[in-house]
């Protein structure tokens, strides 16, 4: 019997994390007190999102993802709910999108104005209802454009498609799941779901701590978990390896990771027993580097492994370890990473004892770190949909566009059918960008007034009403749909570019945002 080392080569074992200063962490943020096992925080490129503490209702703050350094007490907040907020989670496919759920039954989507909140915002661009209790869970779904899963304690499961008309949506377009007979089953009351890679499938883990694998469309239960040795919190789908990952405690409450095949649930394929602490376990993982990210509630650490599809399937890599507790974390998506630093994940740690937001990138050394590392970055899921809400309710399956995170590189979506004209599109994204900078030769456009005390000088001033455009036809056909969605997408990068190039300055007078390089004041 040949001798064989139990030392595992990884190209990921030197990984560290890297946590930034005070000063480049967003301070002075009253994180909320709730008790719901949720991440509190969002992220994206453009903004982050946190769930705040408020009296007589729900809130969460938005930030630019730039704006670093003590956040004003007194800084404009989404406050359109009247319970507490459980949890916020951006839209994969508009960065100036997000859904709340809430103590309030309802869920509501916001639409962020590009320049971020200027004052509190209380009306959401869409309000579903059809919830009779509080709703804990929400998620997109990782293809379909506008559909959101929504879970709640009245043990309802819905499926909804938010481009629907009207600001007020109470009819789902499914339900996954729903109490009979005025009955409130166990395995209906939600603690965690997650979409495999297009979407077809649907893992939940319940209150009778079981983990069931779902036909979304449907809701017919096509696995069940039996272990008795396992009490399932979260379950997470290892997208790439064809496996799920559920985090728990055993019998003897000591906190445990376990991988499955999700075509059945009978055994496990690998356990492992962890520590004796109480706090939840969050799974996070990057199917581009296939690192699993541990992080538990309450806890100053995070723990990070390499996972492949033979035995053991786990190896540990590295622990990341702080003297202060998490009360939740927000995950940054990888198009938005610093590819010249080598990050290949981020997170942002909510640090309730001290008020503070902490971004905690994940390093790897590289000698040539400048360099863009092919090995490190391969193709990864962006930002574009791959099919609507109406394909996907139809049967049809799609994996996510991918993109690279090679600067200045672009891939075509393969969905898509319609030819698209891009210096056409260009040159309007052009004319909207140069429209919205010099509103005085828009008639039309109400929303903006201009300051007639400096005429000569190229200043503006922004009303509650900017963010909302006036109102056009809505697309009718496939094709208007199509052009519509990639003039859309165009013009949001065209303003992001020009966003990036100007340096926003980080103090405030009188109320306005100064920038620096730019002869403008809003």
């Amino acid at each position: 019997m040949s001798w064989r080392s139990s030392f595992r080569c990884s190209k990921f074992r030197y990984v560290f994390g890297k946590p930034a200063t005070k000063e480049h962490s967003y301070d002075g943020v009253p994180i909320t007190r709730s008790v719901h096992d949720n991440h509190y925080c969002s992220a994206n490129p453009c903004f982050i999102a946190m769930v705040t503490e408020c009296a007589g209702g729900g809130a969460f703050l938005v930030l630019p993802i730039h704006c670093l350094g003590r956040v004003d007490p007194h800084y404009p907040r989404v406050c359109g709910h009247s319970g507490r907020v459980l949890d916020v989670k951006w839209n994969p496919f508009n960065d100036y999108c997000i859904a709340s759920c809430s103590e309030d039954c309802t869920v509501k989507i916001w639409d962020i104005p590009v320049c971020g909140v200027q004052q509190n915002l209380t009306k959401a661009r869409k309000t579903l209802t059809g919830h009779s209790r509080r709703v804990a869970i929400i998620e997109w779904h990782p293809t379909a454009e506008n559909l959101l899963l929504s879970s709640g304690y009245d043990c309802k499961v819905l499926l909804w498609d938010v481009s629907q008309s009207g600001s007020v949506i109470r009819h789902p377009v499914r339900v996954v799941l729903m109490p009979v007979h005025h009955r409130y089953p166990s395995e209906a009351l939600l603690l965690s779901v997650s979409f495999n890679s297009d979407g077809s499938r649907l893992a939940v883990t319940s209150k009778d701590r079981r983990i069931r694998v779902l036909e979304p469309r449907t809701g017919k239960i096509l696995q069940v978990s039996s272990s008795k040795t396992h009490r399932a919190n979260k379950v997470l789908y290892i997208r790439g390896l064809k496996m799920l990952l559920s985090t728990g405690s055993s019998p003897w409450n000591h906190r445990q990771i376990i991988l499955w095949d999700p075509d059945d649930l009978s055994e496990p394929l690998y356990e492992e027993d962890l520590d004796g602490s109480a706090g939840v376990l969050f799974p996070f993982y990057d199917p581009d580097t296939q690192m699993l990210y541990l992080a538990g509630k309450g806890d100053g650490n995070i723990r990070y492994y390499e996972l492949s599809s033979e035995k053991p399937y786990i190896s540990f890599l590295m622990e990341y370890r702080s003297l202060l507790p998490q009360k939740g974390l927000g995950v940054m998506p990888k198009r938005g990473l610093d590819v010249r630093a080598c990050e290949i994940f981020r997170f942002y740690r909510l640090i309730a004892v001290k008020d503070l937001v902490e971004p905690l990138s994940m390093v790897i050394p590289r000698k040539q770190s400048e360099v863009f590392q092919e090995d490190l970055y391969p193709m990864t899921a962006g930002n574009q949909a791959a099919l609507t809400a109406q394909e996907w309710l139809l049967g049809i399956n799609r994996g996510p566009v991918l993109m690279s995170l090679r600067p200045e590189a672009h891939v075509e979506n393969p969905y898509a059918e319609i030819p698209v004209d891009k210096n056409q599109l260009k040159q309007l994204s052009q004319l909207a960008y140069q429209d919205a900078k010099y509103p005085r030769e828009l008639s039309d456009l109400s929303g903006w007034q201009p300051d007639e005390t400096e005429s000569p000088l190229w200043s503006y001033r922004c009303t509650p009403h900017c963010r909302e455009p006036a109102e056009k036809p809505p697309p009718t056909t496939e094709s208007e749909l199509l052009q519509a969605f990639y003039k859309q997408q165009d013009e949001i990068r065209g303003l992001k570019e020009e966003l990036h190039q100007k340096e926003v300055g980080s103090k405030t007078e009188n109320g306005f945002i100064v920038y620096k390089n730019d002869d403008v004041s809003l």
